[in-house]
């Protein structure tokens, strides 16, 4: 795994965080036991003697699940957090503001017959009693469980894999990726449909939670719009006891990365989406980073330190693929003209930055270094064009990369110069699913240069609704949009040295649970091929059809622009 150089040591409370950095690179961070314990073979038992410091609670506090991340041809990161009630409104899930000891264990059979890696890890309230244990040690390319315990209390078990050694080049690798579920728009049942194909890897890429308040179609928020630590705290939990979402994470490790609702809708770096927050708003991203950071499988490289939070990273797949996961909200520019669809002059400024420059410059390195049959760039709003106007005035979205078009410009060149293979942009955040094709010049398209995947919302917008011919009214004057559905669900993957074979997997109805899902559309991408290749084209099927009416244009223009301008915050 290619990472940046950890940072400062974690505060052991809240009320310790510090000022932001001047920049990213810092010192090694210290501070959370890891555990691991390296066996000479055999099985080992869990300690299942409660902390002398901490009697074991009588009921179970492992109601937020498990879950596994980051994973490296050694090992990779177990995660759980204690809580009694997810929901307590102090935000600690109802545990007692004491440090318990956890043991933890490692084995290659789902019976834990085989126990390879065991040890203890301290859970404490000034984390809401979460633990990120580093497993090392382990073989490469190869399936392991791990679960936790507590006095009597034992997790449920979760499935993780270790990458490939970096030389292999494995026949290949099953990844889904997905992202946009809001609580209240629906019941999350796909994430149960993914779980269900037990993938190699999960992608996360954003809005993993929302932080809007009020009620929806058959769920409600818990709490008030969240701006505090314990807000955060308490959104979390309430969406971690969700079963379809524990049944994700422990199906596969993940790789996670943030958009906007993990903190405030369409904020950009220290620049909040209402300016009179702004005063503010650092304490607030630093109370959001820090509870993202205690509920996500993240490695020390991300300990958060105030309102910074190193969660950029690149993780290698053998040589079959590279995944180049990018934080585009912690560093961008400000958006050009506010948010919204606009034609906007200012927006092409050069000095205009996505990622930011640094995060840039370290994309455009990993390119030059780049040996992978695939480089697939993890990262969360629309990065080909997608002009709302069919006059020759262009008008787009200053929040996705269309408002940074200098910036798309460097990143897209970076590939082109540095000859990489096979470059595909994984995206989320617009609550459907897309293809697209890239260019290097959208005003005069000419030869593809790449392959942009968008996975639709896991419930963000409620119900959805099918088009037949699978095409948006935008594609009649954008060339590169190959393929739309405003269908909830995710897109399925499997990577060979050959292609690239992806699903966009729906499921017809979020309001209620239960849904069965199906591919909607498949799309190939063949090895040194530029550009996407239609092998699929499955319509909503008659009996899981909403029964309503196919919206007209206008009206699907009005959705997309709605559904990412306000988030369905």
């Amino acid at each position: 795994m290619d990472t940046h150089p950890p940072a400062p040591a974690i505060p052991t409370d809240a009320s310790s965080a510090t000022p932001a950095r001047p920049t990213r690179r810092t010192v090694l961070r210290t501070g959370l036991a890891t555990g691991a314990v390296a066996l000479a073979g055999g099985s080992v038992l869990l300690d299942s003697r409660p902390s002398a410091a901490a009697p074991t609670p009588t009921a179970d506090p492992f109601t937020l699940g498990v879950a596994s991340g980051d994973p490296a041809p050694d090992g990779f990161v177990i995660w759980t957090r204690l809580a009694l009630d997810p929901i307590a409104s102090d935000g600690l899930g109802g545990m007692p503001s004491t440090t318990y000891q956890l043991g933890w264990q490692v084995a290659t059979d789902e019976r834990f017959a085989d126990v390879v890696k065991a040890g203890s890890v301290a859970a404490e309230p000034g984390w809401a009693h979460s633990v990120h244990v580093e497993v090392g040690g382990l073989r490469p390319g190869r399936e392991y469980w791990y679960r936790f315990r507590l006095g009597r209390h034992l997790s449920p078990a979760g499935r993780a894999v270790t990458s490939p050694g970096a030389l292999e080049l494995p026949s290949a690798l099953t990844m889904a990726f997905v992202s946009c579920s809001n609580f209240p728009a629906g019941y999350f049942t796909a994430y149960d449909r993914l779980a269900q194909e037990r993938p190699d890897l999960v992608l996360h890429l954003g809005d993993y939670q929302y932080e809007g308040a009020g009620n929806g179609v058959g769920r409600a928020h818990v709490g008030p719009e969240t701006t505090t630590l314990v807000g955060y705290r308490q959104r979390y939990g309430q969406y971690k006891s969700d079963p379809d979402l524990q049944a994700a994470h422990a199906a596969a490790p993940w790789l996670a990365v943030w958009d906007d609702h993990e903190v405030d809708n369409n904020y950009a770096g220290d620049t909040p989406e209402k300016v009179a927050e702004k005063p503010t708003f650092l304490q607030r991203r630093t109370a959001a980073y820090r509870a993202y950071y205690e509920n996500m499988p993240l490695r020390r490289t991300s300990v958060p330190n105030g309102p910074n939070l190193d969660l950029y990273r690149r993780v290698r797949w053998g040589r079959l693929a590279n995944f180049h996961m990018l934080d585009t909200r912690q560093f961008r520019s400000d958006q050009a003209c506010g948010d919204g669809y606009k034609d906007c002059a200012d927006a092409a400024d050069p000095a205009r930055s996505l990622p930011g420059t640094e995060q840039e410059a370290w994309l455009l390195d990993g390119f030059r270094r780049s040996e992978a049959r695939w480089d697939l760039l993890g990262q969360q709003v629309f990065f080909g064009r997608r002009d709302n106007d069919p006059t020759a005035r262009t008008t787009v979205s200053m929040d996705a990369w269309d408002g940074y078009p200098a910036s798309r410009q460097r990143v897209t060149q970076g590939w082109v110069d540095a000859g990489v293979r096979n470059p595909v942009v994984l995206t989320g955040d617009v609550h459907a699913h897309w293809a697209s094709d890239l260019y290097l010049d959208y005003d005069n398209p000419g030869e593809v240069v790449g392959s942009e995947l968008v996975t639709s919302s896991i419930t963000s917008g409620g119900n959805g609704y099918d088009s037949p011919t699978g095409q948006h009214p935008w594609a009649a004057w954008n060339p590169n949009l190959r393929f739309w559905t405003n269908l909830r669900g995710y897109v399925s993957t499997t990577i060979t040295p050959d292609a690239m074979t992806a699903r966009f997997r729906c499921v017809p109805v979020v309001t209620t649970p239960g849904a069965e899902a199906f591919t909607r559309a498949e799309f190939v991408i063949d090895d040194g091929v530029r550009g996407l290749r239609q092998t699929a084209d499955n319509p909503l099927p008659a009996s899981a059809s909403l029964r309503r009416s196919t919206p007209t244009d206008e009206q699907v223009v009005a959705d997309t622009i709605r559904e990412e301008t306000h988030g369905s915050d």
